[in-house]
């Protein structure tokens, strides 16, 4: 059986450029190593992309460049939030609405030219607030894996204090963009990665959603690697967190749980990879609390450096009180590690008692006294948790491996280009349309 003619649409899409950037790059270079595709994407990833050797033979990379318009945006949005990195990103990713537009304009002028393909695959951006019109060309369209509609919890101003309640309601105006450009109601398949994602997409239209993960995991990058002598008896338990750091990302409740501990006379290590703007106060806050000579700030390391992050420590905890997905976790758990995390967006699809512990999001005290009791079991019965961090590299092999993932996909182009018949692209379509935004 041949395979559907792809293009596939990746706004981000570049390796080692960010989380969502790298999403990109996956779903390219992986579908790419199976079959010839028709790469769109922003010309900002075009030395990444060439850097890591292209898409290699039989597939092609088209350019679109709004860098006149991006390079503006993104200064602008630095002067209006120098505090919230989510605001910059908000303001300086608008020029993705030219960039579609681009990109409309591209396969409308390659169908009339006489290339062929089957189906349209927008991947990126992984959000509802970035709709596509490329549906417009009159090709059937797949959107995701799709990660939004993630609201914050009550009661944890202190970590969401970059975070203004109207820029909050700002970051859902452009889904209002969705009923206008019809690119919700017009798509074929709506992959969603979480629950959250699925009460986003208006109820009329759920009946379009199939699950996936937007995150995967390179079994080869992420090996499964062996527990370190359990902690007690002069053992100190080493716990690792890896993210950017900010307030969001809720260090400061693990420092205060890894106090706790300490004046318990409970050996403890922490291992705090990452940087950003709150990393400085966080040291400070180590400091407060008399833990700094157990607590290391490594700064941001390269995957080779997170890898032996994980390979070091008996347990990986991200206490983030709003993360929409989680890849990080997933790698943790590849790396057999048990995981604890607030039980909120993404971290809740993913841990529960058979791989880690989530850890209900009720108040900043009682997450505190939580994790403690979490880290204090680990302990007590050190043999539990190296079993959770066997079952979960068990769960990420069974489920969310890359290829896995991609061979998923390959049945679900299959499927819809089986069930759709789609039109030739004549002159006269082309003259009616062509210049329709």
């Amino acid at each position: 059986m041949s395979r559907p003619s792809l293009l596939l649409s990746a706004y981000q899409c570049a390796p080692g450029q960010g989380s969502v950037s790298q999403i990109g790059w996956e779903w390219a270079s992986r579908l790419a190593r199976r079959r010839p595709v028709v790469l769109l994407t922003h010309i900002r990833n075009q030395a990444a992309i060439a850097a890591a050797g292209g898409l290699g033979e039989g597939s092609r990379v088209h350019y679109i460049d709004t860098e006149w318009l991006a390079g503006p945006l993104f200064r602008l949005a630095r002067r209006l939030f120098p505090r919230s990195e989510h605001g910059v990103f908000l303001v300086a990713s608008l020029d993705f609405f030219l960039y579609d537009w681009l990109a409309l304009r591209y396969l409308r002028r390659a169908r009339r030219a006489g290339t062929v393909f089957d189906l349209v695959h927008v991947v990126t951006p992984v959000t509802l607030a970035a709709p596509s019109r490329l549906h417009r060309a009159g090709l059937p369209v797949i959107r995701g894996p799709l990660n939004c509609g993630l609201h914050s919890p009550p009661g944890f101003a202190e970590q969401l204090r970059d975070e203004s309640p109207w820029m909050i309601r700002l970051r859902e105006l452009p889904r209002l963009l969705d009923g206008l450009f019809g690119s919700t109601r017009n798509a074929r398949l709506i992959l969603a990665a979480t629950r959250a994602t699925g009460q986003a997409v208006p109820k009329r239209h759920r009946h379009k959603l199939h699950p996936m993960l937007e995150n995967g995991i390179d079994l080869a990058h992420f090996p499964a690697a062996p527990w370190p002598p359990a902690p007690g008896d002069g053992q100190a338990l080493r716990v690792a967190f890896v993210g950017r750091m900010i307030g969001l990302k809720g260090v400061d409740l693990l420092l205060k749980a890894a106090a706790r501990l300490c004046r318990e006379q409970r050996p403890l290590h922490l291992t705090l990879v990452g940087d950003g703007p709150a990393r400085a106060e966080w040291q400070r806050l180590a400091a407060e609390l008399g833990i700094e000579h157990a607590v290391h700030f490594t700064g941001a390391l390269d995957q080779a450096g997170v890898r032996e992050a994980m390979a070091d420590c008996h347990v990986f905890c991200l206490p983030s009180v709003r993360e929409s997905g989680g890849a990080v976790l997933l790698e943790a758990m590849a790396t057999a590690r048990p995981v604890i995390a607030l039980a909120h967006g993404g971290p809740a699809e993913l841990v529960d008692e058979t791989v880690g512990q989530a850890i209900a999001v009720s108040n900043p005290d009682q997450v505190v006294d939580n994790l403690a009791t979490a880290l204090r079991s680990i302990f007590d019965d050190p043999e539990a948790w190296q079993a959770r961090g066997l079952a979960g590299r068990s769960q990420v092999v069974a489920r969310w491996s890359w290829e896995g993932k991609i061979s998923a996909a390959e049945r679900l182009y299959q499927e819809l280009v089986s069930t759709v018949t789609i039109p030739a692209q004549s002159a006269q379509t082309h003259i009616a349309t062509r210049e329709r935004p």
